[in-house]
């Protein structure tokens, strides 16, 4: 096999592979050799039908994966010798397949462009302020009182009720002056409004009192999920026991439990945390540009154009997609990247390829842990849907790539963040929610 260079210029590659007649021939060989003993055709016992009919039979098809195997073999050992890694899958192409004719020599040409040798960087000179900024009680008060509009409180009162009010009342439903299973509960708790229940139920007992029985005539619907009682008319008897009315919540141990916490010393510590989470995540958003910045400023190294080119596209199209909200998938005109497109592709493109390089020579890993953690959290925005996304995330290398690339990142951020200087400045909330703002604008 013969590997002759055709273009080295930048970081365009080119070259030509021969491969000889004879060495196809062998491998083909190889291959019906391998497979004989399991081969069984009629007439001949299993193992012994001869080379020349197996040849016949299916040298044509090994002929393929043979070609294929040996220009493979050719790049990954080409690769190896030479150290070169391609910033895209190569482009191959047959250079004598008009006229090619089994026992000719094969002759492919292999274009591609190879990723630049990233230069050593000294962290050392990269200056950072982060913002840290301490939840004052104001907010932490604030917080609470939100919480506390927010959970559901109902106070006894006398009278009728009305939409928004709580009835507690025990039924029993009926069809055809039958019960039916799960159509009776007692002391049930049912706010009216809430359309809990099926349609027209909540409305018939608005105007109820306490102490008072009423029969509430409904139809299930014909998409009922109970298939025996879709479409089917049902009377439940209602004994009303108490009525109340939405009231406010008490900051206090009884409304901390509401939200899963033992007391409100424990929910007044989880709101802090949580605010010291959410100030932490925004002070990292400008932690990580300043660094980036600096980083942008401190490398020069030839990009490959098609990864610019790929990535200023994805720029163009996303950007045309956020203007245009309306327009759904890829069914539209090709939107050509601009100038600025060009250079905030080839900023993110420097960027990565520097990201990766260093992560790579430190042996960053994303652990399973860490990718299962990652899953988790990408699963609870489909409820209900969880275990199917497990299993596209699973089947899906693509996805899977997704997911690791924004972890791989932040860890390798992390590790040029403890070689640099960082320094922390105390600011309000107000100051880094005005700084987030502009980064967000820029």
């Amino acid at each position: 096999m013969q590997v002759t260079e055709t273009l080295n210029e930048g970081l365009k590659r080119g070259y030509t592979i021969t491969v000889p007649a004879a060495d196809l021939d062998a491998k083909v060989n190889e291959k019906l050799v391998e497979a004989q003993p399991e081969v069984e055709m009629k007439g001949f016992r299993k193992g012994k039908v001869p080379m020349a009919l197996l040849k016949k039979q299916f040298g044509q098809r090994l002929l393929g994966e043979s070609m294929q195997e040996s220009v493979d073999g050719a790049l990954n050992a080409h690769f190896e010798e030479t150290g070169d890694r391609p910033a895209m899958q190569p482009a191959i192409e047959m250079q004598n397949q008009e006229g090619w004719k089994e026992g000719d020599d094969v002759v492919v040409a292999v274009t591609y462009e190879a990723l630049p040798s990233v230069p050593e960087v000294d962290f050392s000179g990269v200056t950072i302020e982060k913002m840290t900024v301490e939840p004052a009680e104001a907010d932490i008060q604030e917080a609470l009182q939100g919480l506390a509009k927010n959970a559901q409180v109902f106070e006894t009162k006398k009278g009728k009720a009305a939409n928004g009010d709580q009835v507690v009342f025990d039924f029993l439903g009926k069809v055809d002056g039958e019960p039916f299973d799960g159509g009776a509960a007692e002391d049930y708790p049912l706010v009216l409004g809430s359309n809990s229940f099926i349609p027209g139920f909540e409305d018939q007992l608005i105007g109820v009192k306490a102490k008072e029985e009423k029969d509430v005539e409904v139809s299930f619907p014909d998409d009922y999920q109970a298939e025996h009682l879709a479409g089917k008319a049902a009377v439940f008897e209602c004994k009303i026991k108490e009525v109340k009315k939405p009231g406010e919540a008490k900051i206090d141990d009884e409304m901390a439990k509401q939200f899963g916490a033992e007391d409100l010393n424990a929910l007044t510590g989880q709101i802090k945390e949580r605010l010291v989470s959410e100030y932490d995540g925004a002070a990292r958003q400008l932690v990580k540009r300043q660094l980036l910045d600096q980083l942008d400023g401190l490398v020069t190294f030839d990009l490959p154009p098609s990864l610019v080119e790929a990535e200023a596209q994805q720029i163009a199209h996303q950007l045309w997609h956020e203007e245009n909200p309306e327009v759904q998938g890829h069914d539209h005109e090709k939107v050509e990247p601009t100038e600025e497109h060009n250079k905030l592709a080839a900023r993110r493109v420097r960027l990565g390829l520097l990201l990766a390089e260093l992560g790579q020579k430190e042996k960053v890993e994303v652990s399973d842990a860490e990718m299962t953690q990652a899953i988790m959290t990408q699963a609870r925005q489909y409820p209900g849907q969880e275990r199917e996304f497990f299993q596209f995330i699973q089947q899906n290398q693509q996805a899977q790539q997704q997911l690791r690339a924004p972890l791989f990142e932040d860890k390798v951020i992390d590790l040029i963040l403890d070689r640099a200087k960082v320094t922390e400045k105390a600011v309000s909330k107000e100051d880094l929610q005005a700084e987030v703002e502009k980064l967000e604008e820029a």
